[in-house]
């Protein structure tokens, strides 16, 4: 998959070349797609690389079908399934989930969050009802419907890669009983509508205030229950219970505008799908975090099971599940689960190199804090063309500028603001802080100071540390679209 084809749809549709290629989805994806914005100073547009055809096919077929019914869905403006390429429209940079985390304080909550919020479950009947009344299910990809197949995914999902992982203990004869039972109650909801299955604040951007939706490709027949117990009960969003019930109701009052809604009926299965939804995600956290080592999918578990206690102290379901639910304690009990919360209240500080030429790092936490320090008053190494084709991270380059008393003048006042910076935001408990280092062609000068702070906070207690170079990154790319062409 090369990014020369999503250059070469930006041409065909736009008649002009991109002059920006910026990486959207850094470390903390997990998809394995690639998001890349391409722009230039007139138009801009998100170009994806995926492999998977099917699922390509999926999100594509969906999203023309949704614009037919002028549901807010990205445009797409081209596509190559043979290369698993296709050019979509841009819809910023701000998602539900970076809107809310920016305008909160604890469990205050801002009422354009909240408005933000009751747009986007207002809309949610429309995908469920109206435009799934003609929608091809044949697209669906993995599978059409959330049957039992589908159900039995998720719960074995969580059981192998959550509770296994996780050194929970449990009867593995009676917990399949439990599933089965479960199962058994879900399958007896109403499921003849669309299943957004993803339908979290991630996947919801907002632009000029308004909701525009994305990743809907796993989509499905099923119940109308699972998409909005996704968006109240997803796991970092840690919506406080008084306004989970406030757009519940809010959801089904929209609902009621399309179909008739026996609220008790509806309510009968829906705390089920929240759990059912919650153990699909526990298993992608540990699938992720535990198997995966990729440690910040974790920092989301200690949310899930905040969500999980209160269930079980203010839900009681209509079928006996003692030994899920004697798992669910045992999770809450848990030991090392302890530990993980213990390290969600880490700060994280994320380093970026950057070039000076592309656009600057964007925060992706929702937070918005940070520092942008500019390397180019210092010695430049890419004008000896001894080290033209080195970075930072070499040791001849950090030599030459270890040399350099500027240098060493720099990061003295550098490590002074961020050590004070950090030890101010780890008493008021924040969770994130960016720092960034630009110069001239991000390679050098930027490389080398990110790495030098990284050093020097690395092995703290309650710290952190993440290091991107942006520009680093995007040549490592090309190299790659080189090695392919070279094929």
């Amino acid at each position: 998959m090369s990014l020369d084809v999503l250059k070469r749809l930006f041409e065909q549709h736009f008649h002009t070349r991109p002059t920006r290629i910026q990486p959207l989805q850094g470390e903390l994806g997990g998809s394995g797609r690639k998001i890349i914005r391409l722009a230039n100073d007139r138009v801009s547009a998100v170009g994806i690389l995926y492999g998977v055809r099917e699922e390509n096919v999926a999100f594509l077929q969906f999203s023309k079908h949704f614009h037919r019914y002028c549901l807010p869905v990205p445009e797409i403006y081209a596509e190559d399934l043979n290369h698993g390429a296709y050019l979509e429209e841009d819809l910023g940079d701000t998602s539900l989930f970076e809107f809310l985390s920016k305008n909160r304080s604890g469990e205050f909550i801002a009422p354009v969050v909240v408005e933000a919020y009751r747009k986007a479950v207002g809309i949610l009947p429309r995908f469920q009802v109206e435009a799934a009344r003609d929608l091809d299910y044949s697209y669906c990809y993995p599978i059409a419907s959330f049957d039992r197949q589908s159900i039995a995914w998720d719960l074995n999902y969580c059981k192998y890669y959550f509770f296994r992982l996780a050194g929970i203990a449990f009867n593995e004869c009676a917990l399949e009983n439990d599933f089965d039972r479960l199962t058994e109650f879900l399958l007896k909801a109403p499921r003849d509508y669309f299943l957004y299955r993803d339908f979290q604040s991630r996947n919801i951007m907002l632009r000029d205030g308004l909701p525009y939706f994305v990743d809907y490709q796993g989509g499905r027949k099923g119940a109308l229950q699972y998409d909005i117990a996704s968006l109240l009960f997803d796991a970092k969003a840690d919506l406080p219970p008084s306004l989970r019930q406030q757009l519940l109701d809010h959801y089904l009052n929209a609902l009621a505008t399309f179909i008739d809604v026996d609220r008790e009926a509806f309510m009968r299965y829906y705390y089920g799908f929240v759990y059912v939804r919650i153990m699909q995600a526990l298993g992608a956290y540990g699938y992720r975090g535990f198997f995966e080592r990729k440690v910040h999918f974790l920092q989301s578990v200690p949310y899930a099971l905040k969500n999980i206690r209160w269930l079980l102290h203010n839900v009681q379901l209509p079928i006996e599940l003692p030994t899920l639910l004697g798992a669910f304690q045992s999770l809450l009990a848990s030991e090392k689960l302890e530990s993980i919360a213990s390290e969600a209240d880490n700060l994280v500080v994320r380093i970026f190199s950057f070039s000076f030429h592309h656009e600057l790092p964007k925060d992706e936490t929702g937070h918005g804090g940070g520092f942008i320090f500019d390397g180019r008053g210092l010695p430049n190494p890419g004008r000896e063309e001894r080290f033209k084709s080195l970075t930072g991270k070499d040791a001849p380059v950090m030599d030459y500028l270890n040399r350099q008393e500027s240098v060493h003048q720099f990061l003295a006042s550098v490590y002074s603001l961020i050590d004070a910076t950090v030890d101010n935001y780890r008493q008021r408990r924040f969770k994130n802080l960016m720092v960034a280092f630009g110069c001239t062609g991000g390679q050098h000068r930027s490389v080398y100071l990110a790495e030098q702070l990284a050093k020097h906070l690395r092995g703290r207690s309650g710290l952190d540390v993440v290091v991107r170079h942006l520009e680093l990154e995007q040549l490592g790319m090309m190299h790659a679209v080189v090695g392919n062409l070279a094929e």
